[in-house]
């Protein structure tokens, strides 16, 4: 993890440069898969699962019977830590419903908004080297929340050909019950564009690497929505010196583990912080499990030093990180001055992992700087707004004249004359 100490302003944009990965052409790639999805439908999904997974597979959707084993094999200490999340996330976002908006005036005309569910929406689950069981959580419970007639998941097969047992049971604890073996690209094209097995979707939801987020991005040519560009995982730590560097150390391999195209920061005005997280790091990867994923994160991870927590906060909001932590003393009087950052940790023990988990807080968030202009997961994301209106005769003569003039001012004749004709049938 490399370390820069009191940066000019001028450097920031370089430092804060996100790793990137230019020896694939990905909008050609997407491009390849979602034409021949297109094209061929299951069949092409059969061919790529075989290229991208390594397993032949005859049929996408998980069984009954599958369903069942999974029941069957999932540890039931895992199943109450799981129900006790879920219970979590549920209360957080049931308390998101969005209430009726009306206005009503006496003269005669009334307009409201009203809450309804997206009909039909895909739910991505990353599968690999740590099948995210928890995004079922994040994605399914809100979705069921919201009253979505229609919920598929899509996650990748594993070496075998079958889906993770825990990702199935927690898919059937949500109410999801069409879940299908197929991942990467070509399942945000099935869900995208629709095949014999796969229905299209109104919405896709989910993470997944650089590969799955431009295959999200690519979805929207074809009239499919997504919930955010959802890519590596990112986190920023900004600490003082009543930090905890065991605490900070742990908050950054937590995230860096995730894979070799993740990155961490630690902003710190205090440079014998910094000195002491460094030990701490070193002490930490050499128990991690997932060393090698985390090490290769850390190369694209820096700890920055700065003349003060100001310029810590200010340094943030360029970067506008997926996952933001206060490790400072007086964190509360920092609140107004965060500008963007997909979710927030306050103090040394709100660790990032309770929101991946448990606290009820949506862990699908903004990555990439999209932060500066998305919100994470929420209800709200699985539901659209429709105002309504109702005008009676002497509302319309109340507003009918302000309408024509500026109609006719902006030269849309037909507009007007939508309000003349009535006007004029209420004289006769």
């Amino acid at each position: 993890m490399e370390k820069i100490v009191y940066p000019t302003k001028e450097e920031w944009k370089e430092l804060l440069k996100r790793p990137s990965d230019q020896t694939v052409d990905l909008e050609k790639v997407c491009d390849l898969v979602f034409e021949e999805v297109k094209r061929n439908g299951d069949e092409a999904l059969k061919k790529y699962t075989r290229y991208f997974d390594r397993v032949k597979l005859d049929d996408f959707e998980v069984t009954e019977k599958e369903f069942d084993e999974a029941n069957e094999s999932v540890n039931e200490k895992l199943k109450v830590a799981i129900r006790e999340a879920k219970e979590n996330i549920y209360r957080f976002h049931a308390l998101q419903k969005p209430l009726k908006v009306e206005v009503k005036d006496e003269r005669g005309f009334c307009c409201w908004q009203e809450a309804r569910a997206i009909q039909r929406v895909g739910l991505y689950i990353p599968g690999g080297s740590a099948p995210l069981f928890s995004t079922v959580l994040m994605l399914a419970v809100p979705a069921r929340l919201a009253g979505c007639e229609e919920v598929i998941l899509c996650t990748p097969p594993s070496a075998d050909g079958n889906v993770n047992p825990v990702v199935l049971w927690t898919a059937a604890l949500c109410g999801v019950k069409k879940v299908y073996k197929v991942g990467g690209i070509q399942a945000i094209a099935a869900m995208t564009i629709g095949t014999s097995s796969i229905g299209r979707v109104d919405k896709i939801f989910g993470p997944g690497n650089r590969f799955v987020t431009a295959a999200k991005l690519r979805s929207g040519r074809y009239g499919v929505a997504i919930d955010i560009p959802a890519g590596p995982s990112e986190l920023m730590i900004v600490a003082d010196d009543s930090a905890r560097p065991g605490f900070i150390a742990a908050d950054l391999l937590s995230q860096a583990e995730h894979g070799p195209d993740s990155q961490v920061f630690l902003l710190t005005d205090r440079e014998d912080l910094s000195k002491k997280v460094e030990v701490e790091l070193k002490r930490q990867l050499e128990e991690l499990p997932r060393k090698n994923l985390a090490t290769r994160a850390l190369e694209n991870s820096k700890c920055i030093v700065l003349e003060t927590i100001r310029e810590c906060m200010e340094l943030a909001n360029w970067y506008a990180p997926e996952h933001l932590m206060l490790c400072v003393r007086d964190y509360g009087r920092w609140l107004a001055e965060i500008k963007s950052a997909g979710s927030v940790f306050l103090g040394n023990y709100s660790p990032e992992s309770a929101g991946d988990y448990v606290s009820g807080t949506n862990h699908t968030l903004p990555t990439n700087g999209f932060a500066r202009v998305y919100s994470g997961v929420n209800l709200d994301s699985f539901m659209k707004k429709i105002t309504f209106q109702e005008i009676s005769s002497e509302g319309l003569s109340v507003l009918g004249e302000t309408i024509e003039i500026m109609a006719e001012y902006e030269r849309l004749w037909g507009h007007r004359n939508a309000i003349t004709v009535r006007m004029n049938a209420e004289k006769e």
